[in-house]
């Protein structure tokens, strides 16, 4: 990336003169342009696609969150045997401002056993609603969701319903996984889809602590 100095050395007088009107008009029309985006909301943010960082995008929220004092949830719905980073960092320096939650027991083929999970993706669903109801918290991060309502865990119906007719106004909701479903896609007010150009796993590398967890 370069600067400003970068991109204007060697100009001559006149073409100082053009970038600096170009520059100008750039800045005159951005001001026009954020002058009409007054509104405030909670909204609802889905992470998905098949690349790496969806947590990690979710869980970079939830720290502006702590770091502007501002009350945050987090539910894991899958990642329960693992040991996270922010998990621990949390839990042990800001349990005050963000709850944390971890009901699932891992990944579906770790468990092996349908019933267990739905229970569990269950029970996860029901404390998400109640954090989201309490309007104390300005952002729930619910992880890696969007594998729960893939394998039907969790009805969508059920979800999307919640999310338009009880979330409070001036909550956001952020929803993790891939594969996120067509009605949760719809509703939503911001849909990020990574995409997976690179992954050091095909070339038999583990994951590693740090940066997968």
């Amino acid at each position: 990336m370069t600067d400003n100095h970068d991109e204007t050395a060697g100009m001559s007088e006149a073409e100082l003169a053009r970038h600096s009107e170009k520059m100008a008009k750039k800045k005159q029309a951005r001001e026009k342009i954020m002058a009409t985006k007054t509104d405030e909301k909670g909204l609802v943010i889905v992470h998905t696609g098949k690349g790496k960082g969806k947590s990690t995008a979710g869980f970079g929220m939830i720290f502006r969150h702590i770091a502007h004092g501002m009350p945050c949830a987090v539910v894991q719905f899958i990642k329960g045997a693992m040991v996270t980073g922010e998990r621990e960092l949390i839990e042990a320096h800001f349990s005050d401002l963000c709850q944390f939650h971890t009901l699932g027991e891992g990944f579906t083929w770790e468990t092996q056993d349908r019933a267990r999970d739905m229970a569990m993706a269950g029970k996860a669903w029901e404390k998400a609603k109640d954090l989201i109801r309490d309007e104390r918290n300005s952002m729930v991060l619910l992880d890696e969701i969007n594998i729960a309502l893939r394998y039907d865990y969790i009805d969508l119906d059920e979800v999307v319903a919640f999310l338009t007719t009880e979330k409070p106004a001036m909550t956001h909701v952020v929803l993790t996984g891939r594969n996120a479903k067509d009605g949760l896609i719809e509703i939503a007010d911001l849909v990020t889809e990574m995409e997976l150009v690179k992954h050091p796993f095909r070339s038999g590398i583990k994951a590693q602590q740090g940066v997968e967890f």
